[in-house]
C-alpha cells in the first residue's frame, strides 16, 4: 500500500498565510490614516514610489510594485483626478506615459509620515526589530522571485 497523501498544512502553520494576513493587518492599521488623506493603500504605494523618485514611467512604477501596467492605469487616473499626480507622454517615446507628482502630491508626503509611527506603535516592537523583520521578508521575497524568474526588482538607494 502507498502512503496516503497529506493535505495542506493548516493556514496558521503556513508562512504564506502568515505574511499575507500580516500584510492585511498592516493595511488595517493604516486605513484610518489613509482615509483621512483620501487615499487607498494601493494609491499610497504609488505615491510612495514617486516620493522616492519623481517622474517615472507607468511601466517602471508597475515593475516596482509587481503589478501589471493595465492594473495600475485606473489607479493613476484616480490619483490624477484627485490632483496628486499628472500623466504626460514621454517626448522621446510617445507610447510611454510618465507619472509625476503635483505640488499637492509632494505635500502629501509629510502628511503620510505618520503611517510608520502608527505601525511601530501598533506592533509593540522596536524600530530595530521591525527593520530586521523587513530585511528578512525582503530577502525571502527576492529569493523567491529569483527562483521563479519573475519580477525584476528595480533597486534604488541600496534597497
Amino acid at each position: 500500500m502507498g502512503i496516503e497523501p497529506k493535505g495542506p498544512a493548516p493556514l496558521d502553520d503556513q508562512l504564506c498565510y502568515a505574511i499575507y494576513s500580516a500584510g492585511m493587518a498592516i493595511q488595517r492599521v493604516y486605513k484610518p490614516l489613509l482615509d483621512q488623506l483620501g487615499l487607498t493603500y494601493p494609491q499610497y504605494l504609488v505615491l510612495n514610489v514617486l516620493w522616492r523618485r519623481d517622474e517615472q514611467t507607468v511601466g517602471v512604477i508597475a515593475e516596482q510594485l509587481a503589478l501589471e501596467s493595465s492594473t495600475l492605469t485606473p489607479l493613476l487616473k484616480r490619483l490624477e483626478a484627485a490632483g496628486l499626480v499628472r500623466r504626460t507622454r514621454n517626448p522621446q517615446n510617445e507610447r510611454q506615459v510618465v507619472i509625476g507628482l503635483t505640488d499637492q502630491g509632494r505635500a502629501m508626503r509629510l502628511q503620510a509620515g505618520c503611517l510608520g509611527a502608527s505601525l511601530l506603535e501598533a506592533s509593540g516592537r522596536s524600530a530595530e526589530e521591525l527593520a530586521r523583520l523587513n530585511k528578512e521578508v525582503k530577502q525571502l521575497r527576492d529569493t523567491l522571485y529569483e527562483h521563479i524568474g519573475g519580477w525584476c526588482l528595480v533597486r534604488q538607494n541600496g534597497d
